[in-house]
């Protein structure tokens, strides 16, 4: 059975076109009551940094939307889940960091999504970014997990 860090990597590997921020979102979402395909919609803008912005990395934004799903503020006053939510999101960045030394996907790349070379894109997207997925499903799985 593979464990949902292998889901998470063979997903954003498999050739078709979903990105990492989808990649770990969908890989999670439906232990949380969403949908695989709402899932994938939510998080499609994410990728590439936000749309190829390449400022957050898709699957730091990409965890933690998983975070808010399962902790997450939704009644007015529950201020207890927001700060929650809020001190997991900062857990996860801080190992993020510690790992990658930043979260933003063209400090990850080293290229800019937008105007860069794109054989240049590809090769360190294919080179860099399932490993970040795997860390970043690696530390989603422990925040998860305590």
């Amino acid at each position: 059975m593979k464990s949902r860090i292998d889901e998470a990597v063979v997903f954003f590997r498999n050739g078709e076109g979903y990105n990492c921020a989808q990649a770990v979102f969908s890989t999670y979402c439906e232990d949380f009551g969403l949908d695989k395909e709402t899932a994938l919609k939510l998080s499609c803008s994410l990728g590439g940094g936000m749309g190829r912005l390449g400022q957050v990395c898709g699957a730091v934004s990409g965890a933690c939307l998983v975070i808010g799903l399962k902790h997450g503020k939704y009644l007015p006053d529950d201020m207890e889940s927001k700060e929650k939510t809020y001190t997991l999101v900062h857990e996860f960045g801080r190992r993020f960091v510690e790992k990658n030394k930043t979260v933003n996907c063209h400090e990850l790349l080293q290229v800019d999504l937008k105007r860069g070379d794109k054989q240049l894109i590809k090769e360190r997207t294919s080179e860099i970014c399932p490993r970040v997925v795997k860390e970043a499903a690696e530390i989603l799985e422990s925040i998860l997990a305590s």
